[in-house]
């Protein structure tokens, strides 16, 4: 009797079994290596028009203090554009400057980042010289995304708290 060398057929199915649960993990991991770059350009992109829109505050500082720039939140979870109201010198006044300062950010934040949004406000309300602001820049990431990040350990005002999916926040107290 001849005795046959090799692997059998059982043995090549559980290899290729073997093989295909690793090929399925690494699928899974290069999808969100693949979007990963992209979310930490959303943040940056988010920290640079809260720095901005802050300087802006501190170039009017009457204007914070006066509450001019504490808004309502324009996250609204849509796409939609917005629009911005100006002034020109020398008809600009503390208030309709801190109306445009915060409809420009608002505008370069909705068209930069998806469904983008802003929330300004004063703490201790109402606002005074020894106020601290607080300001939220708001996003929405893909469905997939907001899979992975379930727990969304990002510090986001109540008011946003009822959006499904629950958007990302970026978070910053600042002294005018």
């Amino acid at each position: 009797m001849k005795r046959h060398a090799g692997a059998t057929m059982i043995e090549v199915l559980v290899a290729i079994l073997v093989l295909s649960f690793g090929m399925l993990a690494l699928g899974g991991m290069l999808a969100f290596a693949v979007q990963a770059p992209k979310l930490a350009g959303y943040r940056a992109i988010a920290a640079n028009l809260a720095s901005s829109h802050v300087e802006k505050m501190r170039a009017n500082p009457t204007g914070f203090s006066d509450g001019e720039y504490v808004k309502a939140l324009t996250y609204d979870g849509s796409f939609n554009s917005l629009s911005v109201t100006g002034c020109t010198y020398p008809d600009c006044t503390v208030s309709s400057l801190a109306t445009m300062d915060h409809g420009e950010t608002a505008k370069a934040i909705r068209t930069l980042l998806p469904a983008g949004g802003l929330l300004v406000s004063c703490d201790p309300s109402p606002c005074s010289t020894n106020s601290y602001g607080n300001l939220w820049v708001i996003w929405q990431e893909p469905a997939s995304v907001a899979d992975i990040n379930a727990a969304n350990s990002d510090n986001c005002p109540a008011s946003v708290s009822s959006f499904s999916p629950r958007p990302r926040c970026l978070y910053v107290r600042f002294k005018p």
